[in-house]
């Protein structure tokens, strides 16, 4: 389906430049969300990687207000959401996109690894949706789309004990707080994805200590549709979320995986 589902809504993208070459999940979905007319507001980290979406979106002719900012930090957060309250007068979508993970049993991690991968799974979206969502249930709608991963819902056979526990723990955030704001007019919901090839498969590699070409062999046999998906998927994904097609949708997820969850006997790192 084309045309602009978006068209001039404000949606709020964290992540939303690339860690990595070529195309992440958190740019391929701020450059959607703006060809399909929303005016796109981005915060990461990385402003240079900020500003690189910026130029595509705003090269395409669409509208891009980007800037450098730690969506772990509380003042931040609120600086950035009030400066968006200010400029626009509202905020119809949050994508809460920042993410990360880190290998490690309960023995073989410290307590700052367990904590830090605790804070950028879930406290990112705590803190966006602790200062986004007083502002949706003011004007009585709005959608908030969160990130998780395939790893909160089942053992997919990586030693990633604090990553999978916080995206199972965003899911369960995410269904918690679509109940409490379904009555306001704010959905919540996720999207969920498997394995997903970006250009962080080459930090994947070296952190699990496997050959780069064997690892993205592995990935594909893994899934039943004997490919990975790509960035593209989850930005589609999101956008069908954050859009008025998934009006009486709340309190869900869309698995995005090509069929792997529902394998038995995983195999791949």
């Amino acid at each position: 389906m084309s045309g602009k589902r978006l068209e001039g809504k404000i949606a709020i993208v964290t992540g939303c430049g690339s860690s990595a070459p070529g195309w992440g999940n958190g740019k391929a979905t701020a450059v959607l969300f703006a060809r399909e007319g929303a005016t796109v507001v981005g915060i990461d980290l990385n402003l240079d990687a900020a500003l690189e979406t910026q130029r595509i979106i705003e090269g395409e002719g669409g509208r891009a207000f980007v800037s450098a900012g730690n969506v772990l930090d509380a003042e931040q957060v609120k600086s950035f959401v009030d400066d968006c309250v200010k400029r626009f007068e509202r905020i119809d979508i949050l994508v809460n996109n920042v993410g990360g993970s880190a290998a490690g049993g309960p023995v073989e991690l410290d307590e700052e690894t367990w904590q830090a991968q605790l804070d950028i799974n879930m406290k990112s979206a705590f803190l966006t949706c602790k200062f986004v969502l007083p502002v949706m249930e003011a004007q009585g709608q709005g959608a908030v789309v969160n990130t998780s991963s395939i790893s909160g819902l089942r053992n997919t056979g990586k030693n990633q004990v604090a990553y999978a526990a916080a995206k199972a723990g965003l899911i369960q955030f995410t269904r918690a707080t679509a109940v409490m704001y379904a009555p306001k007019g704010v959905r919540l919901n996720s999207v969920v994805p498997g394995l997903i090839h970006t250009g962080v498969m080459h930090r994947h590699a070296e952190k699990y200590s496997i050959d780069y070409e064997e690892l993205l062999a592995r990935r594909r046999a893994a899934v039943p549709m004997k490919c990975m998906g790509d960035a593209w998927d989850i930005a589609y994904a999101t956008l069908f979320l954050a859009s008025p097609e998934a009006k009486y949708i709340t309190a869900a997820e869309i698995v995005v995986d090509g069929g792997i969850t529902s394998v038995v006997g995983l195999s791949y790192a």
